[in-house]
């Protein structure tokens, strides 16, 4: 009986973990973003991190031409897909030809996303550290 009640407290403390470290985080840049301006506009960006990497960004209401607005989304978001927020934020990415005001923009609201999710995690840790 102490083997499986042993085992079963192993195993709600592995899935603590898994669950804790998959979690996915979405950072909008609506605010932290809003003076950074597109070919005509705001590009606001919702980034999902999972697991410590960019999972998903997703470009919000705007302004921008849809064909430029493509072009740029098409260059730049695979350059962080898939990567830790440290290598990212690491990566000197060129704007799309054609599309730089645009492309501009969109690095610079990643970069923006990217650094606010590290603020906030730090913040947290903190708060964890203090509470203890």
């Amino acid at each position: 009986m102490k083997v499986s009640k042993l085992f079963i407290l192993f195993f709600v403390a592995m899935l603590a973990i898994v669950t804790q470290n998959t979690q996915a985080k979405v950072v909008y840049t609506g605010e932290i973003g809003k003076k950074v301006i597109g070919y005509n506009g705001p590009t606001p960006l919702n980034i999902t991190i999972t697991g410590g990497k960019i999972a998903n960004i997703e470009v919000m209401e705007n302004e921008e031409s849809p064909k430029y607005l493509k072009k740029a989304i098409k260059h730049i978001f695979p350059k962080y897909i898939g990567k830790s927020v440290s290598e990212a934020l690491k990566l000197k990415v060129d704007a799309a030809t054609g599309a730089t005001y645009t492309s501009k923009a969109l690095i610079e609201n990643i970069k923006l996303g990217l650094q606010q999710s590290q603020t906030s995690k730090s913040k947290a840790r903190a708060t964890k550290k203090r509470r203890h």
